[in-house]
């Protein structure tokens, strides 16, 4: 049982705090996205997707509905925004001492344990 509440926290962790970062490209747009993705030789179209990863997947996620597909979307899009945010940057610091892709690659972690663990017994189709 205990295994199953730390996938559900795991779950929610990471899926409520994923949708903050969708939110804010909903109110506020996805320019910078574009720009990041049309500079790295993308379509812009392309940038779109932060939408499906940062919405839609976490909705995915908080309700326990496909997990394991959902879990692997995030990590594409973690590795999509660590190559395109910081790609140029992977070694540098921040003002803390952490890497500065710190961030998405905490989420590419915890997406990747998702998968791995699945989505335990409190899930609309748990496994």
């Amino acid at each position: 049982m205990t295994n199953d509440i730390a996938k559900l926290i795991l779950r929610l962790t990471v899926s409520i705090m994923m949708l903050f970062h969708g939110l804010e490209k909903i109110i506020n747009g996805i320019s910078g996205v574009k720009h990041l993705t049309t500079s790295a030789g993308f379509p812009e179209f392309f940038a779109y997707g932060v939408y499906v990863g940062e919405i839609i997947v976490p909705i995915f996620i908080l309700l326990g509905a496909y997990v394991r597909a959902a879990s692997l979307v995030l990590a594409l899009n973690m590795m999509f925004a660590i190559f395109l945010a910081y790609g140029n940057s992977l070694f540098s610091l921040g003002k803390h001492g952490a890497p500065v892709f710190e961030l998405p690659f905490l989420y590419l972690i915890m997406s990747i344990l998702i998968f791995t663990l699945g989505s335990g017994k409190y899930a609309l189709n748990s496994k």
